[in-house]
């Protein structure tokens, strides 16, 4: 039995707060210690079991008693808040990080994933009697530095599930070949871990490795039996694969959700130890909708916490306030990790920033925020948080350009974060603005005798000049009731709204070629979702030019140019066209009379949601 005081697990998400050494460092202990205050449990991060299984420079380890003292500090800290504390163990096999010098790579197969790294050496007995050993020092160790549980990684294309998969595992011997040989060496680590420690020990699979010849849920409830009857105490149903189903692995925006929880449920009708529902449990609907389908008993909520706290402390009324919603986009996590800076949040602007948290201000004062977009609401709201009474000025409707994100395929999670900054901002009693729903001109801004003014008013199209360019779209055609159907369409770049909206167009069977004048395309886009457009536009059959510049258009004839032979091609018969060659910022004006102007977000430097929200905040908690 897992005995928590409620149901709500923190999942085991990266951080990347530590250094080479792998140790706990101060941040480790602020991140937990504010996520763990209305939790039953907090999964860290993934712990090293040696230095050369790591998949981060900057990832705890747990594969020395050196270690032990950081551990039992950040152990200390969850329990004073009242939680359990969970240590994940996983072995990266093939996965392990091929860029951290000294790392090894054994697995099932001598293959490498196919999405990169490096070719594994084919695990023999001697290594996997290693292997064994390893989880066993490192789950006793969790045990000295006072973790309540262990967490066993069998899913997500580690070393175990590269064993259970039948598309890695490709041994001829005892180990390989069919399901129950595909088990014996996963299960053999399952029995030694189990046979090593008192504590509980919950099993990490996936149901699904959502790949046509990978494993699936009918063999994942035969083997979540057999977890079971080896004596484990819950089973923790996640999906996918790091190397080959990584959308799936991050549950990003681009996957349905829900296909975890449906996984999750079935293998909870087949057994008698608890299940953990896991992916994409963002909002108190969510959490209701799980246990009236599923009768789910535990719930682990990753990214959720990571955008909001407190999360589980206003879903179980401890904390008033709505829940800022994860957007599954994996920007400011998955993309802060793999960039080196460690974790953080496009939504929340306090997730490893050294901004201060808000403090009220000693002096109420009134201000004006000009423009409702994400960094106009941002701005506000933490103006009304500092005390200040604000004036909100929109001409159009709240949300500004980012009320477009969500147009595109794939992106409606986005509209959550519009949705958040409206509900608090004419709901949410602390937070109300005077909504002026108008544009704000300088006369109005004089006499209203502001303390000072915050331009928040976004970008516009920048429009190269391109001879004979005179009709043209920008992000129309993201509409459902304004795309075309069957034309050839040339879109003129290919960055981010470049090929959302090329990615739309192609829906519509349309004819798409992109002209960019960069040496590739989707720049800034983030990673996994640049992979799966550029993916579905080549399978569309999508014309792309790089290093390539529109010189001229002549009726349907287009003509482009070769950016390093100056080649000039023309393209014939084309029907519309899209101009997505960047945003400029907007200042409608820059000072009125004395009043200080302030300025945030695109109309200071053009950017992404993130250093809009981020600006903003930085900002309004100085005022």
């Amino acid at each position: 039995m897992l005995n928590l005081r409620n149901e709500f697990i923190f999942a085991p998400v990266k951080l990347g707060y530590s250094d080479k050494t792998g140790e706990i460092k101060q941040k480790h202990i602020d991140f937990y210690k504010e996520r763990s205050l209305y939790l039953g449990a907090v999964t860290p991060e993934p712990l090293f079991m040696d230095t050369g299984l790591r998949e981060l420079p900057t990832q705890i380890g747990i594969n020395h008693d050196s270690k032990l003292d950081g551990l039992q500090e950040l152990t200390d800290t969850i329990h004073k808040n009242g939680a359990k504390v969970i240590a994940h163990l996983n072995h990266p096999g093939r996965m392990a990080n091929p860029k951290i010098p000294g790392n090894y790579f054994w697995s099932s197969t001598s293959k490498a994933c196919e999405n990169g790294g490096a070719s594994p050496e084919k695990m023999d007995r001697r290594m996997m009697d290693k292997v064994i050993q390893l989880f066993v020092d490192s789950a006793k160790r969790a045990v000295r530095a006072n973790f309540d549980i262990i967490e066993l990684q069998l899913g997500h294309g580690y070393l175990l599930a590269q064993f259970i998969s039948p598309v890695v595992n490709d041994r001829d011997d005892e180990y390989g070949g069919g399901f129950e040989n595909r088990l014996k060496f996963p299960l053999q680590v399952v029995k030694a871990l189990r046979q090593a420690v008192e504590i509980p020990v919950i099993a990490r699979i996936s149901g699904d490795e959502m790949t046509p010849n990978g494993f699936h849920i009918d063999e994942m409830i035969q083997f979540s039996k057999l977890l079971e009857e080896a004596g484990l105490d819950a089973i923790h149903v996640t999906a996918g694969s790091a190397c080959s189903t990584p959308p799936w692995f991050f549950q990003h925006m681009f996957v349905p959700k829900g296909k975890t929880w449906e996984f999750a449920g079935k293998i909870k009708e087949n057994i008698n130890i608890p299940v953990i529902f896991v992916g994409r449990i963002n909002s108190k609907k969510d959490v209701i909708n799980i246990k009236e389908k599923y009768g789910a008993e535990y719930f682990a909520l990753g990214r959720a916490l990571v955008a909001d706290p407190d999360f589980v402390g206003k879903y179980l009324n401890k904390v008033s306030g709505l829940i800022r919603p994860c957007l599954a986009c994996a920007e400011g996590c998955l993309g802060g990790v793999k960039q080196g800076k460690g974790l953080g949040c496009v939504v929340n602007p306090l997730v490893n920033t050294d901004y201060p948290q808000v403090k009220p201000a000693k002096q109420t004062k009134l201000f004006a925020v000009i423009g409702g977009g994400l960094a106009g609401m941002q701005a506000a709201i933490t103006l009304k948080d500092r005390g200040h009474d604000v004036d909100l000025y929109e001409k159009s409707k709240l949300g500004g350009q980012f009320n477009l994100a969500w147009l595109p395929p794939n992106k409606s999670s986005l509209k959550e974060i519009v949705d958040y900054y409206i509900s608090e901002l004419k709901i949410h009693e602390a937070h109300q603005v005077n909504f002026i729903n108008k544009e704000a001109n300088i006369e109005d801004l004089k006499i209203a005798k502001y303390d000072g003014i915050i331009l928040a008013t976004g970008a516009i199209p920048a429009v190269p000049p391109i001879k004979g360019l005179k009709e043209f779209y920008w992000t129309e055609f993201l509409e459902d009731n304004q795309l075309p159907k069957n034309e050839r369409v040339l879109v003129i770049g290919g960055g981010l709204i470049g090929l959302e909206v090329a990615s739309k167009l192609v829906d519509g069977n349309n004819k798409v070629i992109i002209v960019e004048m960069l040496d590739e395309i989707a720049r800034g886009m983030e990673m996994l979702e640049k992979v799966m457009t550029v993916k579905k536009l080549k399978e569309k059959k999508a014309e792309i030019f790089v290093n390539h510049k529109v010189i001229e258009v002549s009726g349907t004839r287009v003509y482009i140019e070769n950016g390093d032979t100056i080649k000039e091609i023309h393209i014939e018969d084309i029907d519309k066209i899209v101009v997505a060659t960047g945003m400029k910022s907007y200042l409608p004006f820059k000072s009125v009379d004395e009043i200080p102007v302030y300025i945030v977000g695109d109309a200071k430097k053009v950017g992404k949601a993130q250093q809009a929200i981020h600006d903003a905040y930085e900002l309004a908690v100085s005022l």
